[in-house]
């Protein structure tokens, strides 16, 4: 099985989020990002950009590599250190196509029909006009986890089924084939694994939300998050309090500003005792502001050189092409396709690099 101990003999987490926007939300960075950047000193971290994953409904070119950059951006202005972890874009990496058709191979149509995101994504468009790769995609999803060989997968609860599906297509190939992947765990952050719309408190925060007010971005300016925090609903009682079926909004509010501060909610709760929403609101849009003004401004930075940032991922794609070539070239091996000689298998991909 292809588990290579890392250099520095850590467990290995695997994560990533889509380009599917100019900008990381809240959501994104207080209940993913913040938990990333604390892992990379436990873990062998590999984090992408699933550009490819992007491409499951319409996206216009020019756009998709705009917001490629800019979420890989984010990423290091928010903490990744590309030294330290490794850092790439998926469709830089071939191995995920073609380690994705293998596992597609091996998924049952009722088991793919039963993915909850094809579900709800189909549903709004009408599955008549869904593309055939909106329903693949968790066999991609599968495969860019099991590549990496990753103890765990960091990820939001909302994320799980796609684990499990990874989880169930690495046992079953296993079992076929003989051991190959390693069965990985989902590591779900107890906090700030979900913060809500500020305007809709039972959804959660999406790029997609209703209004545009109950959404925060990170490369928002300072006014905006603080208008926004301010005007976020919460109910017609008084007492700040966490609970969160007949205080959605509330309990947001103290979830982000639990993550943004250190503090856990119980330790927050008794500071508002006889205090009004007004206080927490501000005490939560003063605490937010401060914790992505600076992420904003080293974003900026790194997109206002282009180049550099291109470099800084090739590097990181090299990496990530070094395990994903030995993991690949075991399933090829065990699936029975016809390898390559050595010298052969040099020459073909000295030509798809070039052709990169």
């Amino acid at each position: 099985m292809s588990t290579e101990p890392t250099s520095t003999h850590r467990p290995r987490v695997l994560s990533g989020m889509q380009p599917s926007a100019d900008s990381l939300h809240l959501g994104n960075y207080l209940g993913a990002l913040v938990n990333w950047v604390k892992s990379q000193d436990q873990y062998d971290a590999f984090f992408f950009v699933p550009d490819m994953h992007a491409i499951t409904v319409p996206q216009d070119p020019a756009e998709l590599r705009e917001r490629t950059r800019r979420t890989a951006a984010q990423y290091i202005a928010g903490g990744i250190d590309v030294d330290q972890s490794t850092l790439f874009v998926q469709s830089h990496v071939p191995e995920h196509a073609q380690l994705a058709w293998v596992l597609t191979c091996l998924t049952g149509f009722g088991e793919a029909s039963r993915m909850t995101q094809f579900k709800d994504k189909s549903a709004k468009g009408g599955v008549e006009n869904a593309g055939v790769g909106l329903f693949t995609y968790p066999m991609l999803m599968a495969a860019d986890i099991l590549m990496y060989q990753p103890h765990g997968v960091p990820v939001g609860d909302d994320q799980r089924q796609h684990v499990e599906l990874a989880r169930t297509l690495a046992n079953r190939f296993n079992h076929r084939f003989g051991e190959t992947f390693r069965v990985p765990e989902a590591f779900i952050p107890e906090e700030g694994a979900r913060i809500y719309d500020l305007q809709q408190p039972t959804k959660k925060m999406s790029k997609s939300a209703e209004s545009p007010n109950g959404l925060i971005n990170v490369l928002d300016d300072s006014k905006t998050i603080a208008k926004r925090i301010k005007s976020a609903v919460t109910d017609t009682d008084t007492v700040v309090a966490y609970d969160r079926e007949n205080k959605p909004g509330v309990s947001n509010l103290l979830d982000i500003l639990a993550v943004v501060s250190g503090k856990t909610v119980e330790q927050l709760v008794p500071e508002y005792e006889g205090k009004m929403y007004g206080h927490l609101k501000v005490d939560v849009a003063e605490a937010v502001v401060a914790a992505v003004e600076p992420v904003r401004e080293r974003t900026k930075q790194l997109l206002d050189d282009p180049a550099e940032l291109d470099r800084l991922l090739a590097i990181g794609a090299s990496k990530a092409r070094e395990v994903a070539a030995r993991t690949l070239d075991e399933v090829y091996r065990n699936v029975g396709f016809l390898q390559l000689g050595a010298e052969a298998a040099a020459v073909v991909r000295r030509a798809g690099d070039g052709a990169a």
